[in-house]
């Protein structure tokens, strides 16, 4: 096992030292591990150019089957380690930004006090990554992920609006084109989250490419950002003004354009092992519509993002 747990970090890394310091092993140990195990195998794994390591054919052939196995043990592992336990276990959930699902898992700890509960804020790419590593149990995404395995189920589709400062050119319209806002500063995100794929989708359909003004990593700020006067900016229905009184204070706007919603779906690894905690958050999550979680924040006067 320790052959293959440091054949996987190697892998990863592809850099004998990197794997070495991840893994709290001394740099020779860890190249004569590795050796043993080729010779073990009767095949090399890696091709060397110098002190420059690649994962060859054979490589990543036996990286899929380690990566199973250890999977698998370390499923084992967790499934002792709650059996033991007199709670639930643990829930993993990614999602691109938290806001979307505060009040979500604000409601499910309060159904289930002795579920341990784990949120992270990933892009899409991470999203992958963390659910093949099993690091978290379930994504919360706006976009589809490519990961192996994977099977999943909507929560939400809405409406994706155009916000825009009080007093900009758009105040009052009901509806804009693509084309009539070619030339607007964008308040975006960065890629790899779902805000700056549908803008960049959009535009493309138009053979436009967006200016952008400011790009971020949290999407619930894109809303304070416009109301500013930094830019325009697409912002999910869910987002609008829920009264008057608001201290972010922009105006609506319907995108005469197709395909311009988001969708939120709960993805998980099929194979992969689920606590008691996770199973009952996928219930829990599944049997009721999302925005029922939401609830107005009195200090804003519109409902979080």
């Amino acid at each position: 096992m320790l052959q293959l747990r440091y054949f996987q970090a190697v892998a990863r890394f592809e850099h004998i030292s990197r794997a070495a310091e991840e893994l709290n092993v001394a740099q020779p140990s860890l190249s004569r591990t590795i050796a043993r195990l080729e010779a073990e195998l009767g095949s090399p794994l890696f091709d060397r150019q110098g002190r420059r390591i690649r994962l060859n054919q054979y490589g990543v052939v036996f990286l899929r089957h380690v990566d199973r196995a250890l999977s698998e043990l370390d499923d084992g592992r967790r499934a002792l380690r709650e059996a033991r336990e007199t709670g639930l276990g643990r829930v993993g959930v990614a999602s691109e930004t938290l806001l979307t699902v505060a009040h979500l898992m604000g409601s499910f700890r309060a159904a289930f006090p002795g579920a341990e509960v784990r949120l992270f804020q990933s892009n899409v790419e991470e999203m992958d990554r963390q659910l093949r590593a099993g690091e978290v149990d379930f994504c919360v995404a706006s976009q589809p992920l490519t990961a192996a395995n994977l099977d999943s189920v909507e929560l939400l589709r809405e409406e994706v609006l155009l916000a825009v400062p009080r007093g900009h050119w758009l105040d009052g319209r009901e509806s804009v084109t693509i084309a009539e806002i070619a030339d607007e500063p964008f308040v975006t995100t960065r890629r790899g989250n779902w805000q700056r794929a549908l803008l960049e989708r959009l535009f493309a359909t138009e053979g436009l490419t967006p200016r952008l003004s400011c790009e971020g990593d949290e999407p619930g700020a894109s809303q304070d950002m416009i109301s500013t006067g930094l830019g325009i900016g697409l912002i999910p229905a869910m987002s609008r003004l829920a009264g008057t009184d608001s201290h972010v204070p922009v105006a609506w706007v319907h995108v005469a354009a197709p395909n311009c919603y988001r969708v939120l779906t709960l993805v998980w690894n099929r194979d992969a092992y689920q606590s008691e905690a996770a199973r009952r958050f996928r219930e829990f999550t599944v049997s009721r519509p999302l925005m029922t979680h939401r609830r107005p924040d009195p200090r804003l006067g519109r409902e979080s993002v």
